[in-house]
């Protein structure tokens, strides 16, 4: 029976994997380590890693090579999965020329726009259909990933069109709420909340700067 990996495991699991990437393939690795290397308890990595290796020793820790091979493969990178973009801005097309997601199992086959001005070959050498080709080369394909990346007011009517497609996840970037039918899965990548972390997080350390200064004058 596979092992159970919880939502925060799975969000950690990438972070230890590109961290074991720029460690030698024979190394041993701690998960002590690991967590000092990246900030995180003892205890919690070592509960992650054991959701998805059999391979740490005690007093020896885990075989970099054999730990990393475990965790791309608990998380699907050595897997690829097709999926279609719809919406080909500039984030849209951003993400179509991006090579690296390659490395975690991701193939953006192809995209569509409801702008007939948008569609064609894109730089990357993928083709941008019309919006209305979408059902047809998900179903013939068995296309079941979807990203959307169209302005807020059509985000809801495209991850529609994508359930129906045939879609069973979807990788939200457009800035509105949507709804998925039960049995889809859907990410939001919700850049406004981060950008708003960021900023107060700024706007924090400004204020602790600021009131340090007023010390000091007094």
């Amino acid at each position: 029976m596979p092992k159970v990996i919880s939502v925060q495991a799975l969000q950690r699991l990438p972070l230890y994997l590109q961290y074991l990437k720029t460690l030698p393939d024979a190394a041993n690795i701690s998960a002590r380590a690991l967590g000092a290397a990246l900030g995180f308890g003892e205890i919690q990595v070592r509960k992650d890693l054991a959701s998805v290796s059999d391979g740490g020793r005690p007093k020896v820790g885990y075989v970099v090579a054999q730990l990393r091979h475990d965790i791309a493969c608990a998380l699907g990178y050595d897997n690829v999965n097709d999926a279609v973009l719809v919406g080909a801005g500039r984030l849209g097309r951003a993400l179509m020329s991006y090579e690296g997601f390659s490395d975690y199992g991701l193939n953006i086959v192809a995209a569509f726009d409801a702008d007939p001005a948008a569609c064609g070959q894109d730089d990357s050498g993928k083709q941008v259909f019309p919006l209305e080709k979408l059902p047809d080369l998900c179903r013939r394909m068995k296309i079941e990933i979807g990203i959307v990346t169209v302005p807020a007011r059509a985000a809801q009517g495209v991850c529609e069109l994508l359930c129906e497609s045939g879609i069973r996840a979807v990788w939200n970037f457009a800035p509105a709420h949507v709804t998925v039918p039960a049995g889809v899965l859907l990410k939001n990548e919700n850049m406004a909340a981060s950008l708003a972390v960021l900023s107060q997080h700024l706007a924090a350390e400004d204020s602790l700067s600021s009131d340090s200064e007023k010390e000091k004058a007094t």
